[in-house]
């Protein structure tokens, strides 16, 4: 009789922790709405980054400081897309990449800026309890030559988002927190 209540009592507390964890990888609405500010945020100070690394202006051992403070934003394995007007052509650039490439590119002047950044589609649970969403943004892109030629796009791109749970040790006790990274990013349309 002990041993079969033992057993129930068991059972019954592990379906509970159970339980409890499995609350903790959901996201409750308020939640979500840390969580899509927090996304937003690490999208803004991408933009940012790519701002200072594209000015000719910044010193290169500050843009290799936001370089590495960008890189830190993705997932690992994450690509840039980048496109140019007249040309059908779409790159892949892995974000190192693409960041040591806008800081050479071949333009006395570059001014780059983001803008109307929002939510295309809103988080959802993937079957590894990762949520995923989209950001769409517009990047204006503006470089000027010695001789004062100009060459100006603007492209429309996708900005995948990944939310995922984390722990990390706080006063010796594990803390569980989500936390956002930003993945690939994918041209959709570059026009003037």
């Amino acid at each position: 009789m002990k041993k079969t209540l033992w057993i129930v009592f068991c059972s019954l507390f592990l379906a509970i922790v159970q339980n409890a964890q499995a609350q903790g990888d959901n996201l409750s609405p308020q939640r979500k709405q840390a969580v899509d500010s927090l996304a937003m945020e690490k999208v803004k100070d991408l933009s940012k980054y790519i701002s200072l690394i594209g000015n000719k202006s910044t010193p290169a051992s500050e843009a290799a400081r936001v370089m590495d403070r960008a890189e830190e934003l993705f997932m690992e394995g994450a690509i840039i897309q980048v496109s140019q007007l007249g040309s059908k052509r779409i790159r892949d650039r892995k974000v190192r990449e693409y960041l040591v490439h806008l800081m050479t590119l071949n333009y006395d002047r570059v001014n780059i800026e983001w803008f109307n950044i929002q939510y295309v589609s809103d988080l959802q649970k993937q079957p590894d309890g990762r949520y995923v969403g989209i950001i769409t943004i517009y990047q204006k892109f503006e470089g000027v030559t010695k001789e004062g030629l100009k060459y100006v796009d603007t492209t429309k791109k996708d900005i995948t988002i990944y939310v995922e749970r984390k722990k990390t040790q706080i006063g010796g006790r594990e803390i569980g927190f989500w936390d956002v990274l930003l993945g690939d990013i994918r041209v959709k349309q570059t026009t003037r």
